[in-house]
């Protein structure tokens, strides 16, 4: 069996929640611990950092993995989704999982896998768990899927939890409300183990992560309020200068409006690692976060894919997200001479609360992404037209790239994004030309 074979078994009889939806949801963790205990518990022999949220959570660990490992720690990353490949979901110290490994991992336990029938996530997690044992990692950011409570990977116990923010997302598993979300995302708070809350404005949300962590008698922190971070400046590429208590000026090479709560975030969380006597150097928090997308390779969080026109992708994909990017584009329509949007969501999405934070005024490319969950560009485009925004209709992301690139001006900007999806197809079409 190759890598090719091997994808083409897991996505055939582990179904992936990034491309068909709702078919392969499998909450409950009995899965993932009859996986854990045949790979002989491989997370329990290493230090874990736990992070969910709805938005924020892939800045936050692939940030705090480039401190770690400025700092001389040996750091496995566990992320989702992937942009291109499998491999980029399981990294240690910016390097990805090779395909061997994941070749040689499915056929070790295919027969388990086949007539167990796990979710393509589960057996990933188990994948990257044991990975991490293997190469001996010293600590792992582990990012939940979806949720937290019956998350996969929610049958570690970490040295700290972390909850970036709630918004309303995936209500159709989570609940409709932000208090349930909440709910579901607390269920990462573990007995006795710091938890820190990115950001939390709702009251109802504050009491949620409060009960919990009162229950788990867990210390609790709020990110916000231990104001680690003095001021910051977004300049003209969309990079940050962050101005900390404990590190003095910070240069960030993560671009995007909501990089400065992933920072609050980090710099909250660094203070509790460096309490726990995590030998963490300034000049590590310096370079790592002058380096973490170079060195880590996090991709679609304000990309620049190219510079004339002006390219910029970007993964948000709920109201949560949008209500940071919708300023953002507006700005951008006063330094360009047209805004065009190449757009397109999944089926399981509100897509009303993000259209009604999309600029009006742009030119809209209408699309839908190579996946079984992509909501068809004519039913996005009817939708959108409710909102007052008109544009033409394309049934893949390329060909409305490309008609954006041929209606283009030097002067002009265009963004893609409005799912993971769109932009994980159309990446491709810049880093490989």
């Amino acid at each position: 069996m190759n890598y090719e074979k091997t994808l083409d078994f897991l996505y055939t009889v582990t179904p992936a929640f990034h491309k068909s939806g709702a078919v392969a949801y499998k909450p409950g963790l009995g899965r993932s611990i009859l996986l854990d205990n045949l790979t002989g518990n491989p997370h329990n022999d290493y230090k874990i950092i736990h992070i969910a949220g709805t938005n924020g959570k892939g800045s936050v660990s692939h940030l705090l993995a480039n401190i770690l490992k400025e700092a001389r720690f040996k750091v496995g990353l566990y992320t989702s989704p992937h942009m291109l490949d499998l491999c980029e979901r399981i990294r240690i110290n910016g390097k990805a999982v090779s395909k061997q490994y994941v070749t040689d991992f499915v056929k070790r336990y295919y027969s388990v896998i086949k007539p167990l029938k796990p979710s393509f996530f589960e057996v990933v997690t188990c994948m990257a768990f044991e990975f991490f044992h293997y190469k001996k990692v010293d600590v792992a950011i582990v990012e939940t899927g979806l949720g937290g409570r019956l998350d996969s990977t929610n049958i570690v116990t970490p040295i700290l939890s972390i909850i970036t923010n709630i918004s309303i997302d995936h209500t159709q598993y989570l609940g409709e409300s932000l208090s349930r979300i909440a709910f579901e995302k607390a269920g990462i708070i573990k007995p006795n183990v710091p938890a820190l809350i990115g950001e939390a404005r709702n009251r109802e949300v504050r009491h949620v992560f409060a009960d919990k962590a009162k229950t788990m008698h867990s210390p609790l922190f709020f990110a916000e309020e231990m104001h680690l971070l003095s001021a910051s400046e977004q300049q003209d590429n969309g990079l940050w200068r962050f101005y900390s208590r404990d590190y003095g000026l910070l240069e960030n090479d993560m671009p995007g409006v909501f990089q400065e709560q992933n920072a609050r975030t980090v710099l909250s969380a660094l203070e509790l690692l460096r309490k726990m006597r995590f030998k963490i150097p300034s000049k590590a928090v310096v370079n790592g976060f002058k380096t973490a997308t170079e060195s880590t390779g996090l991709m679609g969080r304000w990309q620049t894919l190219r510079h004339s026109p002006l390219i910029i992708c970007d993964i948000g994909h709920n109201a949560g997200a949008w209500e940071y990017l919708g300023p953002q584009l507006r700005k951008c329509m006063h330094t360009h001479s047209t805004l065009r949007m190449v757009v397109g969501m999944v089926n399981d999405k509100k897509t009303g609360d993000v259209l009604s934070l999309m600029p009006s005024g742009a030119s809209y490319y209408f699309t839908q992404a190579s996946v079984e969950r992509a909501l068809p560009a004519a039913d996005f485009a009817a939708a959108a037209e409710r909102h007052g925004l008109k544009g033409s209709v394309f049934d893949r992301v390329d060909q409305a790239v490309l008609a954006a690139l041929k209606d283009s001006q030097p002067n002009d900007m265009i963004f893609i994004g409005g799912s993971t999806f769109v932009v994980a197809d159309a990446i491709p079409m810049f880093i490989h030309s």
